[in-house]
């Protein structure tokens, strides 16, 4: 039952607001499996158009990537459109779920109306989010070019300079929000997460290039052995070609196997860490059901190891970029070095001048760890050691390691928990949509009650188990190393969204072709 007037949350008073924002309406009826598709394509097509609509006034000469190292994950395309990518969205997420975990925001999210509400705060939460990450890094990092203010001039004597700034500030906005109305049509009116099919789209890119770009290393020097092509097989085919078995022996394989870009044994690791997900996704608990009125109608309701899906690790990476974005501007830009406690504190994180990978503090210990040169080459050999050009002792080194595999690991479980409580997930939701479909487990009483008792068995230590998982593997993954810089956590996620994205498609045909399976699925 809704709540009266004077118990509902504080935030139905944002109601005027955001009932006017720009949103995507829901389907009336059915959406054809057809129909669905088709906005997936055109979503996607839309997505990569934007990657490559590069912002309109900046200096090239004077842009630094804050999200460089996580680009992949965040699904975006560094100084475009997309620049911000995800990032807003998820960190808008982490938000309201840390808040309504914490029952500082006093919701039901079970009351249609209280849900309702909580999902239009979550978009102005967004949009906040967008302007909160937008504005450091254009007035930081993101210097508009003489030309482009000298125009601005015109308009704005005295203040083109500011007005530029502004402008692309414009544009990273428009540009994220076209991104979250372009997640609410696809999870509207196609099949699954908008979110989940732009970090598939953009890893997959990623590990394409990654394997096979044929141009050379260095783009203004010539392809030649010292410059081979970028790519993991044309530059492992090239240096077999061109370099003779003394040469091979003497440095040559550890630069096909070992040295950067895209070394042999990153490319292995890719296809490592897919084959060993694609197991875990596969492995689940199948609680048997049966059907009440229908004798003899018997079925499984499964629960995946995976069963928080991808998105603790989603939002694990979006909060570490957040914590290396900040981290960084409050250490080099002008406007937060003053600040108290926070600014150019090297405690909390420093960089080396023009870097974008922290040097060390608390900012270097929970960047994420990029193969096998980062951290296990260096510890074994004092050549790669010294090649890291960070001045790291081995123990700072297996520091690192321990503390950012312990912080996925933990971070993970906490989103995941966060995660099923609020998409209805949980033993009591999952009790009335298994009894709501006229199914029940043989042996016990058709009651939500006892059904959610068997339940609560299984969900609350599979999401556990299920969030450890993903930040392990995640965090394994990074160990290891990938083609493309899509990093482990990209290739994790993109491999399980893929894997879901085809169940997904699976059920949707069922679906089409069997209408009463609709109910039990959750579908319209």
């Amino acid at each position: 039952m809704a709540e009266s007037d004077e118990q509902k949350s504080m935030l139905y008073k944002l109601k005027p607001v955001t009932d006017r924002l720009p949103a995507v309406t829901r389907p009336e009826g059915h959406v054809h499996f057809r129909t669905k598709m088709m906005w997936i394509v055109l979503i996607l097509v839309l997505y990569f158009a934007m990657t490559n609509v590069v912002i309109y006034g900046l200096d090239a000469s004077q842009r630094i990537d804050l999200f460089a190292q996580y680009r992949a994950i965040l699904a975006g395309a560094q100084f475009s459109l997309m620049h911000l990518g995800i990032g807003p969205i998820v960190t808008g997420s982490i938000i309201m779920q840390l808040f309504t975990g914490a029952k500082i925001i006093k919701l039901n999210l079970k009351d249609e109306d209280d849900k309702a509400v909580y999902q239009g705060t979550q978009k102005l939460m967004v949009i906040i989010m967008i302007v909160v990450e937008a504005v450091p890094q254009v007035y930081g990092f993101m210097e508009p070019s003489a030309k482009f203010s000298l125009g601005m001039n015109s308009l704005l004597p005295g203040n083109g300079a500011g007005l530029a700034k502004l402008l692309i500030v414009a544009q990273l906005i428009v540009g994220s929000y076209l991104v979250f109305l372009m997640d609410e049509v696809v999870s509207k009116w196609g099949i699954g997460s908008g979110i989940s099919l732009f970090i598939a789209a953009g890893v997959a890119q990623a590990i394409f290039t990654g394997s096979l770009n044929w141009h050379p290393a260095d783009s203004a020097l010539p392809i030649s052995a010292s410059n081979a092509p970028a790519g993991t097989l044309p530059k492992t085919i090239y240096l077999f070609q061109h370099m003779s078995a003394p040469q091979l022996a003497n440095g040559g394989y550890e630069r096909i196997f070992l040295a950067q870009p895209n070394p042999m044994v990153a490319l292995i690791g890719t296809i490592v860490i897919f084959l060993f997900v694609c197991y875990t996704e596969s492995s689940r608990i199948e609680l048997p059901l049966a059907h009440g009125g229908a004798r003899g109608a018997r079925g499984r309701y499964p629960i995946k190891l995976i069963y928080a899906s991808n998105i603790p690790v989603i939002l694990m990476a979006a909060l570490l970029a957040n914590v290396s974005m900040f981290s960084m501007l409050f250490f080099n830009h002008p406007s937060f070095e003053n600040v108290p406690l926070l600014g150019h504190n090297t405690l909390l994180g420093y960089y080396d001048a023009g870097a974008t990978r922290p040097s060390g503090g608390l900012a270097y210990y929970l960047s994420n760890v990029n193969g096998v040169g980062e951290w296990l080459l260096p510890l074994l050999s004092n050549q790669y050691l010294g090649a890291t050009g960070l001045d790291k002792s081995r123990l700072q080194i297996g520091i690192h390691v321990i503390v950012y595999v312990s912080v996925m690991i933990i971070g993970s479980i906490l989103f995941a928990k966060f995660w099923i409580e609020t998409t209805n997930m949980g033993p009591e939701a999952v009790a009335k949509q298994i009894e709501s479909s006229g199914m029940q487990i043989p042996g016990f009483r058709r009651d939500p009650r006892v059904l959610k008792r068997v339940l609560e068995r299984y969900i609350p230590v599979v999401t556990v188990i299920s969030g450890a998982t993903v930040g392990a593997l995640a965090a394994g993954a990074d160990l290891i190393g990938t083609v493309g810089n899509a990093s482990g956590t990209g290739v994790l996620l993109s491999v399980g969204i893929m894997i879901q994205l085809y169940d997904a498609i699976g059920r949707e045909q069922m679906m089409e072709m069997h209408p009463v399976l609709r109910g039990f699925f959750g579908g319209e």
